[in-house]
């Protein structure tokens, strides 16, 4: 069977352009419902159901204001929170308690460097000013003397590092006297507040001066009392 296309060319491509008209209308349309509805759900969340979530969240934060400020004492109680978290802070940076200095150190630190015929008989110190001042007695002047060298050249260090560091300074001899018996002094001086650091472990250095009591087998008491006098030990914080 033969078969003839009696149609022009020109009727065929109306043809095809129609049809690529109503596809492309068809596209159109789906994609500008599309957008419609992606719209109207942006609407609602943004009026609708966000503004119903505003309002649930003032509900409850009049609430809780509400028994807040019915607490009784909450000032003080707020206060008192306050305070406790600058003592002891959870974040990386220390609280007022970590910077506190260990004062305990300081006994350690003397049972290395005071002679074994060297005593206290009252100890000064002041953190907030890095002094210490000591009185007391020895056996001779030169005890005193050799004691006021090892406080200058005494260094420390910090954890392993391999660097020393003076620990005191100003060391100064302010008043001694002199018996038949024994001999009497005052030492004034300063210290590098580094050695009670409660976050550095710290390794006192003392010169080979004199004998000290750690190196002494029965070593006395470090502090006595001169005379009639008690034992009289100030450590101002």
């Amino acid at each position: 069977m033969i078969q003839f296309n009696l149609l022009p060319d020109v009727k065929l491509d109306y043809i095809k352009a129609k049809r690529i008209k109503r596809f492309v209308i068809l596209i159109s349309i789906t994609i500008a419902g599309a957008l419609l509805a992606i719209m109207v759900l942006l609407f609602l969340a943004v009026n609708v159901f966000q503004k119903g979530h505003l309002d649930d969240l003032n509900v409850d934060i009049k609430k809780y204001s509400t028994e807040l400020k019915s607490t009784q004492d909450l000032s003080k109680i707020l206060t008192i929170q306050n305070q406790l978290n600058k003592l002891n802070k959870h974040d990386n940076t220390p609280g007022l308690h970590d910077k506190k200095p260990v004062a305990s150190r300081l006994f350690p630190y003397l049972s290395q460097m005071l002679p074994d015929k060297l005593s206290i008989a009252n100890l000064d110190v002041d953190f907030e000013v890095q002094t210490m001042s000591f009185t007391g007695g020895a056996d001779s002047l030169s005890t005193i003397n050799k004691f006021v060298d090892t406080l200058k050249f005494t260094t420390y260090k910090i954890d392993k590092e391999p660097n020393e560091i003076k620990a005191f300074s100003s060391v100064v001899l302010t008043n001694f006297g002199r018996d038949d018996a024994a001999a009497t002094y005052q030492i004034d001086l300063k210290f590098d507040l580094l050695i009670f650091d409660s976050s550095k472990e710290i390794s006192i250095l003392v010169p080979k001066i004199i004998t000290t009591r750690s190196e002494t087998e029965k070593p006395v008491d470090l502090f006595q009392s001169t005379g009639s006098e008690q034992i009289n030990k100030q450590v101002n914080e």
